[in-house]
């Protein structure tokens, strides 16, 4: 997902409770749209779903969104995630 404007409607498998369609100009949607794909997607959801310059940028907030396990699985794999959280 490279867009930075417009809007993301997520599966029901994704988004089962609650809202499933995010519009990425609004901070505070972009963020829930990142902390259920997080949190509930697969590999194949994180590519379709998961811009590398949104997560990067907004790391710092979202690791605090995220469980213990899903947060240090990220900061494993990617240590610039790591570093901006710390930044």
């Amino acid at each position: 997902m490279d867009d930075r404007r417009g809007s993301v409607e997520l599966p029901l498998e994704l988004a089962w409770s609650g809202l499933r369609a995010f519009d990425l100009g609004d901070v505070k949607l972009l963020l829930g749209l990142y902390r259920i794909v997080l949190n509930n997607g697969s590999r194949d959801d994180f590519v379709r779903y998961l811009n590398r310059e949104h997560l990067v940028r907004h790391w710092p907030i979202l690791r605090k969104m995220l469980g213990r396990g899903v947060r240090e699985t990220w900061e494993e794999a990617f240590p610039e995630l790591r570093r901006s959280g710390t930044a």
